[in-house]
């Protein structure tokens, strides 16, 4: 599948701005803000993402935990690193993820982190 068809789920610890900018690029995209689920566990989160068919978009490495050691059922994940910093940084890494990343496998799980060499992408099946 496309990477630009994919359905989001974005957790509260997304910048709006972030899901502005993935909606202008033409994402289908449910933010747990706006919809008033924020508070809410990461394993719900997990879970309403997966029955929508929905990758989670987060901050949060607690998601890929869930996933893989927990064994938890989900779509995709990605994963921006490190979280809670500044908007123009996690807009640089979306856009350097969507250069990069053309065709994802569900379900995945995708890093996306600074390097020394800038921007760095992991991507990973499960």
């Amino acid at each position: 599948m496309k990477i630009t068809e994919l359905l989001l789920l974005s957790d509260e610890n997304i910048d709006p701005d972030v899901v502005s900018y993935l909606r202008s690029q033409g994402f289908d995209l449910l933010d747990v803000v706006e919809s008033d689920w924020e508070g809410m566990e990461d394993e719900q989160i997990l879970d309403k993402a997966h029955s929508q068919g929905r990758a989670v978009l987060t901050h949060d490495g607690d998601f890929g935990t869930l996933a893989i050691a927990a064994g938890k059922p989900f779509t995709g994940i990605i994963y921006l690193k490190p979280g809670h910093i500044k908007t123009e940084f996690t807009l640089q890494s979306v856009a350097a993820l969507l250069e990069k990343v053309e065709v994802v496998e569900l379900p995945f799980i995708i890093v996306v982190h600074p390097g020394k060499s800038g921007i760095r992408i992991r991507y990973r099946q499960k």
